[in-house]
């Protein structure tokens, strides 16, 4: 297939049908996932799983990859479906507009996924979608911090047991040793948070830059792709 015949160079036409025969759900499609979905569709990955109930805010529009004027408004997971047809009209897209947390895992059959992204916020939830994933034995890989950061070539591929800096990392590291798990491969980030500008929003919301949260969805996506 012609759209897929410069990855085929690199990766040869078996990977390029292991892509397009893959199952990968990313969970979160904001700055970090929207180019998650990005990479995987340009990949060729054939069925992608969109998992996230946020719509398109201004807010998102220094950063997330599917926010548009025109896109203002919509269901972030049905934004990112129509980006990735019309990218890829051949790929399968499954949308689902909810958080994952303890009391929606039970909504996924983890056994039917090839990869796991993760790429939400929040801890409970990053926590069992570990859990499901290694319960399941499915792949996994999980993104860090990538809020009030402004050097994208700080983020390394590495074992939560390596990372550093990250506060993030830090939390997942405790909880996921009181529950057995020693070993989850993420990207993080191991420049020092900067301080907001703004002294009324310090440990309210996070800042963040177009390029930071792309550079870290799409370090996520390529160790999708080469695993």
């Amino acid at each position: 297939m012609e759209q897929f015949s410069r990855t085929a160079l690199l990766v040869g036409a078996e990977g390029v049908d292991k892509l397009k025969n893959a199952r990968v759900a990313v969970f979160g499609i904001g700055g970090v996932g929207g180019y998650v979905v990005e990479a995987l569709a340009r990949s060729g990955v054939g069925t992608l799983d969109l998992i996230d109930n946020d719509k398109v805010c201004l807010s998102n529009l220094n950063r997330q990859i599917i926010a548009t004027h025109s896109t203002l408004g919509e269901y972030k997971v049905e934004a990112a479906k129509k980006r990735v047809l019309d990218i890829n009209p051949a790929a399968v897209v499954n949308t689902y507009k909810t958080f994952f947390l303890p009391e929606t895992a039970q909504e996924f059959n983890f056994f039917a996924y090839d990869y796991v992204v993760d790429a939400i916020d929040t801890v409970t939830g990053k926590i069992q979608l570990v859990m499901e994933a290694k319960r399941t034995d499915t792949p996994i890989i999980s993104s860090m911090g990538a809020g009030n950061k402004m050097d994208p070539s700080a983020f390394r591929v590495a074992d939560l047991s390596q990372t550093k800096v990250c506060p993030l990392a830090r939390v997942m590291r405790r909880e996921l040793k009181k529950r057995g798990i020693a070993s989850l491969k993420t990207v993080y980030s191991d420049e020092q948070p900067v301080s907001p500008k703004d002294a009324a929003q310090i440990g309210r919301i996070c800042g963040s830059v177009a390029f930071v949260p792309a550079a870290a969805g799409l370090l996520l996506a390529g160790e999708v792709v080469k695993d």
